[in-house]
C-alpha cells in the first residue's frame, strides 16, 4: 500500500462525498456516488489509513466526519479478522485524533465530536477491560490536556453507559463484564466526574464576568454541560450509595446549579433522576436532604428568578423540570413516611406545599396538570393525610382548583395567560382539548380526595360560586353561537365559568354524601341552593344543559325533604321541550338536542336511583308524559322513550305483577295499534315497499328543507325505541320474597334457582314476528337490486355517518361544529342516521330479549330457525361496519344470557353456521390487504382512494377483533376476569403491546365451549378461525387470540387422534404468527410460549412437528437433536421450564419476524472475552470473591 494510492482514492472519496451532500447533484449522480462510498467501506483493504487520512483537521468537516464513519464501520464490521497490531495503529491514531486532531471545543462541529466518541465506544465494547486494561487511565490522561479533550472524554463515558446499560446493545457476556467492571471502578468515575464538573463551574464562575475572558468561560461552561449529561447517564442505575456519598455533595453542587443559568437545565435533569430513583426504602432516605433548608432555598429561589423572566422557552422547560423534581420528592416522601418507620415529616414540609402550590396556580396548564397525581399521593397517605398543614392546604387547592377547571388557553387564542404557553406545549385546539378533557378528569379525582378530608369546606364553595354564577350577568364574548343571537358558545367567558363551576360542585357535593353521616349533611344549604336553581331561568341551551347538572347534583338533598321534587320535575319537563325558537322548524343544532337529552337522561337518573322518591308522584309523572306524548311533533322518537322509560322504571315499584302488566300494556297500546296494522305488517315485510314508505326512493329538490317521509320514519322509530326501551327497564323484583308476593315467581330450576316471568313479556312477544321481519327487510335492502332502487338523493343512505368514519379513523372532531352546527344537516344525513339507529335497536332488543324475558324467549318455538332465517340473512352483502354492531349488542348478550339446557337446541344451531361464515368472510378480507400490501404503489388503482383503503383495513380490524372476542366469550371462561366489551374491543392498540404476557394458566373451556367444539362442523369452524387468526396483521386480536383461545381449544381436542397434517399446520400457524408479530415483545412472547406447549405436548405422537422445526431458517440441526432427545427420553431429569423454553425460542429464532428497521440491518458481532473471574467451584465457607482484590484482578487485565 502507497501513499499515492491512499491520496488517489481519497481524491475519489472527496469528491464523492462532495456530490453526495450537494443539493444541486442529480439523483442518478448522487445515488452512483453514494454506492461508490459504500463499496468502498465494505471492500476496500486500506479503509483504515484512507478514513485517517480523511478525518484530518485539514479537511472541510464534511469529508472529516466521512472518514471517521469509515473508522467507525471498520470498528463495528471487520475488528474480529484485524492483525493484533492493526488494532493497535488504529486505536492510537484515535486516541491521538481525541488528543489533538480537532478543532477546540467552542469550533468543532458537534457531530464530528459525537463519532469520534462513537468510535472510542465502539474499541471499548470489544476489548476493555481484558485486553485494555489501561482505558480508564488513559482518558484521564486525555482530559488532563484541556476542555476540548474533557469534553470528549464525558461523550465516551456516556454513550458507554448508555450502549451497556441503558439500551443494552452487546451481548449479555460482553455487558456483564462491562457492567461490572463499571461497577467496581464506580468510585473513580464518579469522583472524576464530580472533580470535572466542579473544577469547570468554578472557573466558568470565575471568568464569565470578565469579557475578556468570555471564550475561556464559555469552554469551561461546556464541559460543565457535558459532565452534567453524562452524570444523568450514570445517576440512573449506579448504587445509591455513590449519589448520597460525603454527606450528599453530589445532591448539593446540583442545587447549587440550580442558580446558573447555562447549567440548570442539566442540573435539573441529574436531580430528577436521583430523586426519581427506587429501591430499599433505607438507601432512600439520605434523599430526605432535599427538604433541607439549603436544598430548599436553592430550589425555590430558582423557581421564582425562571418564573419572573417571563416566558422564554429555555426557562419554561427548566420549570417544568422543577417542578417534576418537586413531584418526586414528593412521591419520595410518601413512600418513605410510613407509620412504623423512623422518617419523620420533614421541618419545611409546609414550604414544601407553598411551593408545589405555585406549581399548581401558574398559568401553564401543562404545569398546572403535572402536580394532580402527588396532590393526590398526599391526599391519600395515610400519615401526610392527616398533617394539619396539608389539612390547612385543602382550601387554598381548591381555590386553585376554581380556577384550573376553566377551560381556557386555547393556542390559537389570547384571551388568558395561559394561551402563550399553550403554543409551547400543544400542536392544535383539538390537542389542547383533549388534553384539558383529561386534566379535568384527573382534577376530579383529585378534588374527591381533598373532599374526603374535608368535605364541608368544599361544599361551602361550591354554594358559593353557584350563588355567584346564578347573579353574574351573562357574557357571550366576541363569538356569537350560531344557534341564535345573544347566545353563548362554547368559548364565551359565561360558558367556561358555567361550565367549570357545574363539574366543581358535582365532585364535591358527590363526595359530601359519600363522607358525611346522614345526620351530618347540610340539608337546609342544600335545599336553598336547590331552590335557587330550580328559580333561574335562562334561554341559552348551553347554561342550561348547566343548569340541569347542578339540578342532578342537588337532588340527592330530595331525599330529606321529598316535598321538593314536583317542582325538581316541572323544572326537568319543561326542558325536554326546550327550544331557542318557539315551534321552531329549523334544524335543532347540537346544544339544543343535547339540553332535551339532557333533561330525558336526568329523568330516567332520578327513577334509576330514587325509585321509592319518585312512586308517590307517579300518577303526576303519567299525566305530564301522557300529555306531552300527545302532540306528535313535539319530541322526537327518542325523547319520547326516554320518558317511556323512566315510567317502566317506576312501575318496577308496584312490585305487583299484574298491575305492572296492565300498565305496561296500557302504556304500549299506541305502539301496538302501529306496529300491528296491516299497513305497517306489509312495509315491514317487504323491502321495496320499505323503501317507499321511508322515502328512500324519493328524488328530492331541496335536501336541506324538504323531507316529505319524515313522519313515516318516525313512526317505525318511535315503536322500535318504545319495544327496546321496555325490554331493557321492565324487570322483577331483585327480593326473592318480594318477587314471589308480587306473582312474579313461576317456579324452580332443578339447580334450585328461581324462574321469573316479565310483566311485559306478553306485549313484546305479541310484536315479535314484526320485529323479525324489520330485521329480514332491513338485512336484505344491502342486496343490488335494492340498492339499485335507492333514489337519486338516497345512493349512498346506507353508508356510514361521517361522525362515525372519523370515530374509526381517530379524526378528531372541529371543537366549534360540536355544539353550533345542526344534529343532521341534510335530509340525507337524517336517513343515514334513521337506517344506522334502526339496525342498531332492533339487534339491541334482540340482545337485552333473554335477559329480560329469560324462558319465555329462549322457548319460543323454532326460535333458532326462526332469527337465522333473519337476522342472518344476506350476510354477504351486510358491510363490516353493520356486522360489528350485530355480533357486539346481538349475538354475545344473547349466548351469554342462554341456560345451558338451549344450548342443544338454539346456540349450537345458530353459532355453527355463523362461526363457519365468519372464518370465510375474514380470510377473503385480510386475503384482500396482504395482496394489496404487497402489490406496489404503482398498481394500486385510483378508484379507491387511500382513506377509503384505511377505513376498510381498520374496519376488518374492529370486525376480526370483535368476533375472536366472540369466540372467546363463548368458549372460554377466564377466572376472575371481567369481559369488557366495548374498550376491550376498540383499546388502543399499545395497551397491549406494553407487557411480555405469559398466558393465564387457568382459561378452561366454558360448558358452551365444550357443547360447541363436540359438533365437527363448529369445531373444525374454531380452531380454524383461532389459529388463521395469529397471521393476521392485527397485533391487538393475535394477542388476545393466543394468550386467552388457542390452547384452550387445541387442549379439548387433543385426547381424539388428530390427522397429522392437521397438527403440522397448527404449529406451522403458530410460527407463521411469529413471522408476523414477533416484532412485538407481547405477541412474541405469547406466541412462543404457545409454540412451545404445542411442541411440548404433541411432538411425542407425532414426528410430523420435527419436519416442521427442520424447516425453520437457520435452525442448527444438533441443538434441535439436543432438544428433543430430552423431550422424549422421559428417564432424563427435566430442565427448568424456562431454560427448555429458551432453549426452544432459540430454535425458532429463524422465524421470528423483525421491525422493518431491523430486516435490512448488517448484522454486528462481538466476541466474548476470556472470562474475568475464573469459574472455581467455591468452597462453602469462602466467598468466591474475597481474595480477588485489585491486584489479582490486573493481572488478568493483561494481554
Amino acid at each position: 500500500m502507497s501513499a499515492e494510492q491512499v491520496s488517489s482514492l481519497c481524491e475519489q472519496l472527496v469528491k464523492a462525498v462532495t456530490v453526495i451532500m450537494d443539493p444541486a447533484s442529480t439523483q442518478r449522480y448522487r445515488l452512483e456516488a453514494l454506492k461508490f462510498c459504500e463499496e468502498f467501506k465494505e471492500k476496500c483493504p486500506i479503509c483504515v489509513p484512507c478514513g485517517l487520512k480523511l478525518a484530518e483537521k485539514t479537511q472541510t468537516a464534511i469529508v472529516r466526519h466521512f472518514g471517521l464513519q469509515i473508522l467507525e464501520h471498520v470498528v463495528k464490521f471487520r475488528w474480529n479478522n484485524m492483525p493484533r497490531l492493526e488494532k493497535v495503529y488504529l486505536k492510537n491514531n484515535v486516541m491521538g485524533l481525541i488528543s489533538s486532531g480537532t478543532q477546540s471545543i467552542l469550533e468543532e462541529e458537534s457531530h464530528i465530536k459525537d463519532v469520534l466518541s462513537r468510535i472510542v465506544v465502539e474499541m471499548i465494547k470489544r476489548e476493555w477491560p481484558q485486553h485494555w486494561p489501561d482505558m480508564l487511565k488513559e482518558l484521564d490522561t486525555l482530559s488532563k490536556q484541556g476542555e476540548t479533550q474533557t469534553e470528549l472524554v464525558m461523550f465516551i463515558l456516556l454513550r458507554l453507559a448508555e450502549d451497556v446499560v441503558t439500551f443494552q446493545t452487546l451481548p449479555t457476556q460482553r455487558r456483564r463484564d462491562i457492567q461490572q467492571t463499571l461497577t467496581q471502578n464506580m468510585e473513580k468515575i464518579f469522583c472524576f466526574l464530580l472533580t470535572t464538573l466542579q473544577q469547570n463551574v468554578n472557573k466558568y464562575r470565575r471568568m464569565k464576568t470578565d469579557l475578556a475572558q468570555e471564550p475561556k468561560a464559555q469552554a469551561n461552561c461546556r464541559v460543565g454541560i457535558a459532565a452534567l449529561n453524562t452524570l444523568a447517564g450514570y445517576i440512573d442505575w449506579v448504587a445509591l450509595s455513590h449519589i448520597t456519598a460525603d454527606n450528599c455533595k453530589l445532591l448539593e453542587m446540583l442545587c447549587l446549579l440550580l442558580n446558573e443559568p447555562e447549567l440548570q437545565i442539566g442540573a435539573a435533569e441529574c436531580l430528577l433522576i436521583a430523586v426519581s430513583r427506587k429501591g430499599k426504602l433505607e438507601d432512600r432516605k439520605p434523599l430526605m436532604v432535599l427538604f433541607g433548608d439549603v436544598a430548599m432555598h436553592y430550589i425555590l429561589s430558582a423557581a421564582q428568578t425562571a418564573d419572573g423572566e417571563g416566558l422564554v422557552e429555555k426557562h419554561y422547560v427548566f420549570l417544568k423540570r422543577l417542578c417534576q423534581v418537586l413531584c418526586a420528592l414528593g412521591s419520595q416522601l410518601c413512600a418513605l413516611l410510613v407509620s412504623d418507620s423512623d422518617v419523620e415529616t420533614p421541618v419545611n414540609f409546609g414550604k414544601y406545599l407553598d411551593s408545589f402550590l405555585a406549581f399548581t396556580t401558574h398559568p401553564s396548564q401543562f404545569l398546572r396538570s403535572s402536580t394532580q397525581i402527588t396532590w393526590g399521593a398526599l391526599f391519600r397517605h395515610e400519615v401526610l393525610s392527616r398533617d394539619p398543614l396539608l389539612l390547612a392546604m385543602i382550601p387554598k387547592y381548591l381555590r386553585a382548583s376554581m380556577t384550573n377547571l376553566v377551560k381556557v388557553g386555547f393556542p390559537s387564542k389570547t384571551d388568558s395567560p395561559s394561551c402563550e404557553y399553550s403554543r409551547f406545549d400543544f400542536d392544535s385546539d383539538e390537542d389542547f382539548n383533549a388534553f384539558f378533557n383529561s386534566f379535568r378528569a384527573q382534577q376530579g379525582e383529585v378534588m374527591r380526595m381533598a373532599c374526603r378530608l374535608d368535605p364541608r369546606t368544599g361544599f361551602q364553595m361550591a354554594g358559593e360560586w353557584l350563588k355567584y354564577q346564578l347573579t353574574s350577568p351573562v357574557d357571550t364574548g366576541p363569538m356569537n353561537s350560531k344557534t341564535g343571537e345573544g347566545l353563548c358558545s362554547i368559548f364565551s367567558p359565561s360558558f367556561v365559568q358555567w361550565d367549570a363551576m357545574t363539574f366543581f360542585s358535582e365532585s364535591v357535593i358527590s363526595q359530601m354524601f359519600r363522607t358525611l353521616d346522614k345526620d351530618e349533611i347540610p340539608v337546609n344549604d342544600g335545599i336553598d341552593l336547590l331552590q335557587l336553581v330550580l328559580n333561574f331561568e335562562t334561554k341559552d341551551p348551553l347554561i342550561l344543559s348547566c343548569v340541569l347538572t347542578n339540578v342532578s347534583a342537588l337532588f340527592p338533598f330530595v331525599t330529606y325533604r321529598p316535598e321538593y321534587l314536583p317542582q325538581v320535575l316541572s323544572k326537568l319537563f319543561a326542558s325536554v321541550t326546550f327550544e331557542v325558537i318557539e315551534e321552531s322548524k329549523a334544524p335543532r343544532t347540537r346544544a339544543v338536542k343535547n339540553v332535551r337529552r339532557h333533561a330525558c337522561s336526568s329523568i330516567i337518573k332520578m327513577c334509576r336511583d330514587y325509585p321509592h322518591l319518585v312512586l308517590p308522584n307517579f300518577e303526576m309523572l303519567y299525566n305530564h308524559v301522557k300529555q306531552l306524548l300527545s302532540n306528535e311533533l313535539l319530541l322526537t322518537q327518542m325523547e319520547k322513550c326516554a320518558l317511556m322509560e323512566a315510567l317502566v322504571l317506576i312501575s318496577n315499584q308496584f312490585k305487583d305483577y299484574e298491575r305492572q302488566k296492565v300498565f305496561l300494556e296500557e302504556l304500549m297500546a299506541p305502539v301496538a295499534g302501529l306496529w300491528l296494522s296491516p299497513e305497517m305488517q306489509r312495509v315491514l315485510s317487504d323491502p321495496e315497499a320499505f323503501i317507499s314508505y321511508v322515502g328512500a326512493d324519493n328524488k328530492i329538490a331541496d335536501p336541506v328543507l324538504e323531507d316529505p317521509s319524515g313522519l313515516n320514519r318516525s313512526r317505525i322509530s318511535f315503536c322500535v325505541y318504545t319495544i327496546l326501551g321496555v325490554v331493557k327497564r321492565a324487570r322483577w323484583p331483585a327480593a326473592t320474597e318480594e318477587a314471589k308476593a308480587g306473582g312474579f315467581l313461576v317456579g324452580y330450576m332443578p339447580s334450585g334457582s328461581p324462574i321469573y316471568r316479565n310483566p311485559c313479556t306478553e306485549q313484546v312477544l305479541k310484536l315479535f314476528d314484526n320485529l323479525l321481519a324489520l330485521i329480514r327487510t332491513h338485512n336484505n335492502l344491502y342486496t343490488p337490486e335494492m340498492v339499485a332502487r335507492l333514489g337519486e338523493t338516497f345512493a349512498k343512505a346506507l353508508d356510514m355517518l361521517e361522525v362515525e368514519k372519523n370515530a374509526i379513523l381517530g379524526l378528531p372532531q372541529p371543537l366549534l361544529e360540536l355544539y353550533d352546527s345542526p344534529v343532521y344537516k341534510t335530509v340525507l344525513e337524517r336517513m343515514q342516521g334513521f337506517f344506522c339507529t334502526l339496525y342498531d335497536n332492533c339487534f339491541h332488543i334482540l340482545g337485552n330479549a333473554g335477559p329480560s324475558m329469560q324462558q319465555d324467549f329462549y322457548t319460543v318455538e323454532g326460535l333458532a330457525t326462526q332469527l337465522l332465517s333473519t337476522a342472518f340473512i344476506n350476510l354477504n352483502n351486510i358491510p363490516d361496519y353493520r356486522l360489528r354492531p350485530m355480533l357486539r349488542v346481538f349475538v354475545k348478550p344473547l349466548v351469554l344470557s342462554c341456560p345451558s339446557e338451549h344450548y342443544e337446541t338454539l346456540v349450537c344451531p345458530m353459532l355453527g353456521p355463523l362461526f363457519t361464515y365468519l372464518h370465510m368472510r375474514l380470510s377473503q378480507k385480510w386475503q384482500v390487504i396482504n395482496q394489496r400490501s404487497m402489490l406496489c404503489e404503482d398498481d394500486a388503482a385510483d378508484d379507491n382512494p387511500e382513506s377509503q383503503e384505511m377505513l376498510e383495513e381498520q374496519l376488518v380490524r374492529l370486525l376480526t377483533r370483535e368476533v375472536m372476542d366472540l369466540i372467546t366469550v363463548c368458549c372460554v371462561s377466564k377466572k376472575g376476569v371481567e369481559h369488557n366489551t366495548t374498550a376491550a374491543v376498540d383499546g388502543d392498540d399499545d395497551e397491549a403491546m406494553a407487557t411480555e404476557v405469559t398466558p393465564p394458566a387457568s382459561a378452561e373451556l366454558t360448558e358452551l365451549g365444550k357443547c360447541l367444539m363436540k359438533q365437527e362442523d363448529v369445531c373444525t369452524a374454531l380452531l380454524i378461525t383461532a389459529y388463521t387468526s395469529l397471521s393476521w396483521k392485527d397485533t391487538l386480536s393475535c394477542q388476545r387470540t393466543t394468550t386467552q383461545l388457542c390452547w384452550p381449544l387445541l387442549k379439548q381436542v387433543l385426547p381424539g387422534n388428530l390427522l397429522p397434517d392437521a397438527v403440522s399446520w397448527f404449529f406451522t400457524s403458530v410460527l407463521k404468527g411469529l413471522q408476523t408479530h414477533g416484532q412485538h415483545d407481547g405477541c412474541m412472547a405469547a406466541l412462543v410460549h404457545l409454540a412451545f406447549q404445542i411442541y411440548e405436548a404433541l411432538r411425542p405422537r407425532y414426528a410430523e412437528l420435527k419436519a416442521v422445526m427442520e424447516q425453520v431458517p437457520g435452525i442448527q440441526r444438533d441443538s434441535l437433536e439436543q432438544f428433543d432427545s430430552k423431550l422424549l427420553n422421559p428417564t432424563l431429569q427435566k430442565v427448568a421450564d424456562k431454560r427448555r423454553k429458551d432453549h426452544f425460542k432459540r430454535l425458532i429464532t429463524g422465524c421470528i419476524g423483525k421491525p422493518l428497521g431491523e430486516q435490512f440491518r448488517k448484522e454486528v458481532h462481538i466476541r466474548n472475552l476470556p472470562s474475568l473471574f475464573k469459574k472455581v467451584k467455591p468452597s462453602l465457607e469462602t466467598d468466591v470473591l474475597e481474595n480477588e482484590d485489585g491486584e489479582g484482578l490486573t493481572a488478568l487485565f493483561e494481554p
